[in-house]
């Protein structure tokens, strides 16, 4: 197995304008890609395995996307070779193998977390999936068969129970990838995509699906208050339905409302999870 961190492969030493510059010069030109281009772009990837480069991160004026690190780990499947992957007796064959560099976070079997994605110490990815440009903050917990796509952000502190999926994304360069921000609580089987941001400690209960177009109605109010693509600070929602009417007749299609703000009694609901988070606690 080749390592994908091998210094011979690797362009150590440049800043991240270099990079970024590399970067861009290989997309007009991919032949590039068979010199210092290509070694440019393999640091890239390792720089976010290592958590020193990450896809977004919150500005004074909020998330700011890099979107030339979104192009970089499209030029690295350009770059990376097929190779046969071996765990036990199973065997897989792809061009990104799992991280190796593990121990500052738990990985229960058979979850997995790919190169190029960064989990912080503390964390815990039970039998889920963490993929390339991701990040999970210390302290977290991907739950089983939870996912958390290409470049999602997810926080320190927040649960993603079992069967949630966050929505990746590569392209456009530029695009929001699903935000999930500290604190934050998503109920079993939520679906999460198209670049949504869950803002701090609010609560998605079991079920909730949010697309970019998804409404969000805030109805804690005398009237209601429609919000997309983003949930605000210490909400807490559930599904809904709202009718909709089509040439055919009037139907009932998805939404989801606010019904309030997260109080300590939500938040004794999760303190089971700060036990789950304790390494070598039993529960």
């Amino acid at each position: 197995m080749q390592d994908p961190a091998a210094e011979d492969q690797r362009l150590p030493g440049s800043d991240d304008a270099v990079l970024e510059a590399a970067v861009q010069e290989a997309l007009a030109d991919r032949g590039l890609l068979a010199g210092r281009h290509g070694q440019a772009v393999r640091e890239v990837i390792f720089r976010l395995d290592r958590g020193a480069l990450r896809v977004a991160e919150k500005g004074a004026q909020g998330w700011i996307i890099h979107g030339w690190i979104q192009q970089a780990i499209n030029l690295y499947f350009a770059v990376a070779v097929n190779e046969t992957y071996r765990s036990g007796d199973l065997r897989f064959f792809d061009k990104i193998p799992p991280k190796q560099e593990l121990g500052e976070f738990r990985v229960v079997p058979p979850g997995v977390v790919r190169y190029g994605a960064h989990v912080e110490k503390g964390a815990i990815v039970m039998p889920g999936y963490v993929n390339i440009g991701a990040r999970v903050g210390a302290g977290s917990m991907i739950d089983t068969w939870a996912t958390v796509g290409s470049c999602a952000q997810v926080g320190k502190g927040v649960h993603l129970s079992g069967g949630v999926g966050l929505g990746g994304v590569l392209e456009p360069p530029g695009a929001r990838p699903v935000i999930i921000e500290d604190g934050a609580f998503i109920g079993s089987r939520c679906v999460v995509v198209e670049g949504v941001l869950v803002e701090e400690e609010a609560v998605l209960g079991a079920g909730v699906i949010l697309t970019s177009t998804t409404p969000i109605y805030d109805v804690t109010g005398a009237s209601e208050k429609l919000i997309k693509g983003m949930v605000p600070a210490r909400s807490v929602v559930i599904p809904g339905m709202r009718p909709r009417r089509f040439p055919a007749g009037e139907y009932l299609t998805p939404c989801a409302l606010i019904i309030g703000t997260r109080k300590e009694s939500t938040d004794k609901k999760t303190s089971l999870n700060l036990a789950l988070r304790d390494f070598g606690v039993s529960v």
